[in-house]
């Protein structure tokens, strides 16, 4: 992953290479309403060249106690949690300029 991550930056350190990438991405934020009216939070626009998905959408679903999947590039949540969301990914170190909640 360091290679991959270093040969993307042109020889930058591992740790300024993943702060790059991580700014370059705009994350969207954005609720579906699915059948019976339910609600789901999904979470678009990760690389997943640079974020483990699937590893961040465990954490996400455990820190709001809620069920959800990882699966075609993107996130889904059970439930309303766009702003809560929002707060943990820049407690997570994404540039919060880079996060957008669509209504």
């Amino acid at each position: 992953m360091e290679t991959e991550l270093s040969s993307l930056c042109g020889g930058l350190p591992p740790e300024l290479c993943e702060q790059l990438t991580m700014e370059q991405q705009v994350i969207k934020i954005k609720l579906e309403k699915r059948r019976y009216g339910r609600a789901v939070t999904i979470i678009e626009g990760l690389n997943e060249r640079e974020v483990n998905l699937r590893k961040l959408a465990s954490e996400l679903k455990s820190r709001l106690a809620t069920g959800g999947t990882y699966k075609n590039g993107r996130i889904e949540l059970q439930g309303d949690h766009r702003h809560r969301v929002k707060q943990i990914l820049v407690e997570m170190g994404f540039p919060e300029e880079n996060i957008i909640i669509v209504d």
